[in-house]
C-alpha cells in the first residue's frame, strides 16, 4: 500500500502568464457522470484559479458539488492551457507511475470521494474538502500496463455515452431549426400561397400559454421514501433542454391523477437562481410520477400535437430565466407569469405536421438517451470490481 502522492501529482504546477487568454472551465461545464470536459470559452489569466493540461482530472472540492460527483477530465488539443473555478481540485497521472484514464476512474471511487467528502471543514453551505486527506490514503494500485488496460475497457463505455450524447444534440438542434424555419422565419410549407391577415398567415392566431393549457400549476410537497413506489423529479432533472429521471427522487405521498405527469407535459423550473426557467417536455410514459413544488406543470391543451407547444415554451428558456420574482436565490418563477406569455398558434394542419416530423426526432433523442442509461449502470457496476481487481483484464 502506497500513499497516492506517490502515483498522482495533486494541483500540479502550470505556468500562466496575467493578462494573456486561456481556455477557461467553470463549475457549471462539469456534468455529474459525463466524464469528459471542454472549454467552451477564453478568459483574461489574472492570477487565481486551478490550472490544468489536455488529461487533467478536475475535481470538485466544495460542498454540494462534491456530493453530486462534478469530477471530469479535461480534454484539449495538445500544449492548450486551462484554467478554472478555485474549487476544483487538480489530479495529473505521474509518468511511468499511473495513467490519466485510471486518475480519472479512480477518483470515481466511493473510497476516494468518501474521504474527500468526510474531510469537508468550513461554514455550513460552503465546507470544503482538505486536499491532504486525498494525498495521504493508501491504495494498491495495479501495475501500469493493466491501469491502462482497465483504462481502456471503461473509456468505451464513455466514447460511446459521448457519442450519443452528441448525436441528442444534433437531434435536438435539428428541431428546433426546423421551429426557427417555419414559426419564426414563416417559411412552412405552402407559406407562398397563404393568405395573410393581421400580419400572421390565415388561420393563424396570437394567444396566451394559458389559453393552450388544459393544467397549469405547481407539483407537490413530496414525502421522501426510498422504498415507495412513486417518483418525483426536481429541478436537477432539468438541463439542457431534456428530463433527466438520474436525480429523481422516490416517494410515498398520494398524488392526485392531474398531477401525474403525461407525455407532452412541459416542466418549468420556478424556484432559485441558476436553474429558474429551465425547460423540458415529458416525451415517454412515467408510470406513478411527479414534479415536486419548484417545478411548474404545463399540460397542453392539444393532446395529438403537443410538439410544437413543447418547443415553443423551449424557446422561451432565455425569457422565462429573467422572470423570477423575489429576495436572491429565492426567486420565484410564478404560474401566473408563465399563463400570461404570448405565443402564436398555427393552424391545425400545420401544428400536425410539425408534430409529425420532429416527434421521430424526439423519440429517436430519447431511445439514445435511456441506452445512455443503461451504459452508465453499466460501466458504474464494472468500476470497482475493475479497480480492485476483483475481475481482471
Amino acid at each position: 500500500m502506497r500513499p497516492l502522492s506517490e502515483y498522482i501529482e495533486f494541483n500540479p504546477l502550470v505556468r500562466l502568464d496575467k493578462g494573456a487568454d486561456y481556455s477557461f472551465v467553470g463549475m457549471d461545464r462539469i456534468q455529474p457522470g459525463i466524464r469528459y470536459v471542454k472549454s467552451n470559452e477564453f478568459r483574461i489569466f489574472s492570477g487565481g484559479g486551478a490550472r490544468f493540461l489536455h488529461g487533467d482530472t478536475l475535481f470538485a472540492r466544495i460542498t454540494p458539488c462534491l456530493e453530486n460527483g462534478k469530477i471530469a477530465q479535461f480534454v484539449a488539443e495538445p500544449g492548450v492551457i486551462g484554467f478554472g473555478s478555485t474549487e476544483f481540485f487538480v489530479l495529473r497521472a505521474k509518468e511511468g507511475q499511473s495513467d490519466p484514464c485510471f486518475v480519472y476512474y479512480l477518483s470515481q471511487l466511493d473510497a476516494l470521494r468518501g474521504a474527500a467528502i468526510q474531510s469537508m471543514v468550513g461554514a455550513s453551505g460552503r465546507q470544503r474538502a482538505d486536499i491532504n486527506s486525498l494525498k495521504s490514503l493508501e491504495f494498491e494500485l495495479p501495475e501500469l500496463d493493466n491501469q491502462r488496460e482497465i483504462g481502456k475497457l471503461l473509456s468505451n463505455y464513455d466514447d460511446l455515452i459521448e457519442t450519443n450524447r452528441r448525436r441528442i444534440a444534433l437531434l435536438e438542434e435539428s428541431a428546433r431549426l426546423l421551429y426557427r424555419e417555419w414559426f419564426v422565419n414563416l417559411r412552412f410549407p405552402g407559406h407562398e400561397l397563404v393568405k395573410w391577415q393581421d400580419g400572421l398567415p390565415e388561420g393563424w392566431s396570437r394567444c396566451s400559454v394559458g389559453e393552450m393549457t388544459s393544467f397549469l400549476s405547481r407539483g407537490i410537497t413530496p414525502k421522501y421514501d426510498d422504498a415507495a413506489p412513486g417518483l418525483v423529479v426536481n429541478q436537477k432533472c432539468i438541463r439542457g433542454g431534456l428530463l433527466s429521471l438520474a436525480a429523481a427522487r422516490r416517494q410515498s405521498k398520494e398524488v392526485k391523477p392531474e398531477r401525474l405527469l403525461q407525455v407532452g407535459d412541459i416542466l418549468i423550473n420556478s424556484t432559485g437562481t441558476g436553474t429558474l426557467g429551465r425547460v423540458a417536455q415529458v416525451r415517454s410514459e412515467i408510470p406513478n410520477c411527479t414534479a415536486d413544488t419548484h417545478v411548474t406543470i404545463v399540460r397542453p391543451l392539444d393532446t395529438e400535437c403537443f410538439g410544437y407547444f413543447g418547443v415553443a415554451l423551449l424557446e422561451l428558456e432565455p425569457l422565462l430565466s429573467t422572470m423570477g420574482v423575489g429576495a436572491t436565490n429565492q426567486t420565484e418563477l410564478g404560474r401566473v407569469n408563465i399563463a400570461a406569455l404570448s405565443l402564436i398558434k398555427p393552424s391545425p394542419d400545420i401544428r400536425k405536421e410539425f408534430h409529425a416530423i420532429i416527434w421521430p426526432i424526439f423519440t429517436q433523442a430519447e431511445t439514445l438517451a435511456k441506452t445512455n442509461r443503461l451504459l452508465s449502470a453499466a460501466r458504474d457496476e464494472l468500476l470497482p470490481k475493475l479497480m480492485s481487481g476483483a475481475i481482471r483484464v
